[in-house]
């Protein structure tokens, strides 16, 4: 990576930890230090983003070459992201620490745009005959299971909003995963979390109105 305009350089903030000012002084420098100190920083986030996409590698089926190739991706995007914003970093963390949430959030979204190119469930795709098999799996219990379902897709319906709705069923009937759902609806993880919360208390209270669930239950869940 070639050394960044000497106008952007900076010095390092005070009360840095040692080892994040030695950091800072050398990514901001110029010339073969700098190079190296790159090429440091590259292989620490690539360790990072192979050991977070093999924890994920099950959910998503990516594996050999095709992880190795995502790690390296997400990798160099965090490496570019961390040399631009390098005059953002103040100590309230180590570097290490700071420089570890830019390759995660590369991962999730490599991995959230790798889902999608290779979608086991359409994002538009609504099979309401999953859902009984995802309330339990009793088989003695399997009419209660389809009263259940049948009354939780009346309150999906009748209850919910629109955006509320499609992360609701992408989450609970397709089981697209969190990574993918962000990045096809341009979120933030945060973001969703509240849209499903939200959404799974008006349907508690829904089912709790109807009699499918108790109402104390319904307002501490």
């Amino acid at each position: 990576m070639a050394p960044a305009d000497p106008i952007d350089r900076i010095s390092p903030p005070p009360r840095l930890d040692p080892d994040s000012r030695q950091w800072v002084r050398v990514l901001s420098g110029t010339g073969p230090q700098r190079e190296a100190g790159l090429a440091r920083l590259h292989e620490l986030l690539l360790r990072i983003a192979r050991a977070e996409l093999q924890r994920r590698s099950g959910q998503f089926r990516i594996t050999g070459p095709e992880l190795d190739d995502l790690a390296y991706q997400a990798a160099a995007d965090a490496l570019l992201a961390i040399d631009l914003k390098l005059g953002q970093f103040r100590g309230d963390s180590r570097f290490t620490t700071w420089a570890y949430k830019f390759v995660i959030f590369e991962v999730s979204a490599k991995i959230g745009r790798h889902f999608w190119a290779h979608p086991a469930v359409p994002m538009d795709a609504e099979d309401w005959d999953r859902l009984p098999g995802r309330l339990g799996p009793d088989p003695a219990r399997e009419t209660e299971r389809r009263e259940l379902a049948d009354a939780v897709h009346r309150a999906v319906d009748e209850q919910l909003t629109p955006r509320q709705r499609k992360v609701f069923v992408a989450i609970v009937l397709n089981g697209v995963p969190l990574d993918a759902l962000v990045a096809e609806l341009g979120s933030t993880r945060n973001a969703i979390y509240k849209t499903m919360f939200d959404a799974r208390r008006k349907l508690r209270a829904a089912l709790a109105a109807n009699g499918y669930l108790d109402d104390q239950t319904s307002r501490h869940s």
